[in-house]
């Protein structure tokens, strides 16, 4: 059956994680791209038992996810050269049954639209809080949206007409993208279709601080690429980083120095800001707060990983992955 439909996965030491990836995609697509960034769990004789086409990348160039991706496509593009859409995902995601289908559909009823994407959730939100934590997190709303993640349905012409990822970005690649897809003219459109199931795997708080110090260095080379007018591009986000992970600590902290310890009673305008979001939720009692505290907790990695891009840019630094699995 031609679908019309190419698929890049793209992993590193995913482990059965790949497996259920590559068997969700089993008759979906017509061809499937698995790009391996450097395992050393057997990935690759994985992938390769399940016939897919695999591409291993150069050990001697900075892996990044968005490097990944664009040499998928590449290779999918020489396997099948009319290939018409092109599915990215996670090698840590299982894609839903009829998902690429329904997908597919609504891109060829709506000719404007390049990126179609649908809910992802957390396959194990109750082994953990930052399970639960990211399967809040990518309940988006559905209609027209800003950016999508990295699983996504995307035109080929489109794609290649404005360059693909940016292959640098260490994180932030796909709402980078989608600043330019739009500044094209195309639409982004989130659609209420089951997507894909997750597998986080985060179970400590290091892994969670990790992945909002990338979050922080994403934010402010975005806002560094796209932050001028009209976009705009995550500027609220990375100010927002800055005034509450240094400059109200620091502020408080110099007024108890100057001015007498009892300044220091200002630091509970951070409970009182998670009580305010908490107060804003639409779910749970427990989801609203969970969500709130690390809301404003995450404020300190952010404002790292902002600083960690600064220092980068002005000592000329190589950016690294952050890892968090």
């Amino acid at each position: 059956m031609v679908t019309g439909i190419g698929v890049v996965v793209i992993g590193r030491n995913e482990g059965l994680r790949l497996e259920r990836c590559l068997a969700s995609l089993a008759g979906g697509a017509d061809q499937v791209v698995y790009v391996d960034s450097g395992s050393t769990d057997g990935s690759v004789q994985r992938a390769l038992s399940h016939g897919v086409e695999v591409l291993a990348l150069d050990l001697a160039t900075p892996f990044t996810a968005a490097r990944a991706r664009n040499e998928g496509f590449a290779r999918l593009q020489r396997l099948w050269p009319d290939l018409r859409h092109v599915q990215f995902v996670d090698g840590d995601c299982e894609v839903a049954a009829g998902w690429l289908a329904s997908a597919q559909a609504f891109l060829e009823q709506h000719p404007q639209v390049a990126v179609v994407c649908g809910r992802r959730r957390e396959r194990f939100p109750d082994q953990s809080v930052y399970n639960l934590l990211c399967d809040l997190e990518w309940d988006t709303p559905v209609g027209e949206a800003r950016a999508c993640g990295g699983d996504a349905l995307m035109r080929v012409d489109a794609f290649t007409a404005v360059g693909g990822y940016s292959p640098g970005l260490i994180a932030g690649e796909e709402p980078e993208l989608c600043v330019r897809l739009r500044a094209a003219g195309w639409k982004i459109w989130r659609l209420a279709a089951e997507m894909t199931l997750h597998d986080a795997a985060m179970t400590r708080f290091s892994q969670w601080w990790r992945r909002s110090l990338r979050t922080g260095y994403a934010f402010a080379e975005g806002a560094a690429l796209h932050g001028a007018p009209p976009e705009r591009h995550w500027l609220r986000e990375s100010r927002r980083a800055w005034l509450w992970g240094l400059v109200v600590p620091l502020l408080i902290v110099l007024a108890s120095v100057l001015l007498g310890g009892q300044w220091l009673l200002l630091l509970l305008i951070y409970p009182l800001q998670a009580m305010r979001l908490a107060r804003r939720g639409a779910r749970s009692a427990r989801e609203n707060w969970l969500q709130a505290v690390f809301l404003v907790l995450g404020k300190f990695p952010e404002m790292l990983g902002q600083m960690k891009f600064v220092l980068n840019r002005l000592f000329a630094g190589k950016a690294a992955l952050i890892e968090y699995k």
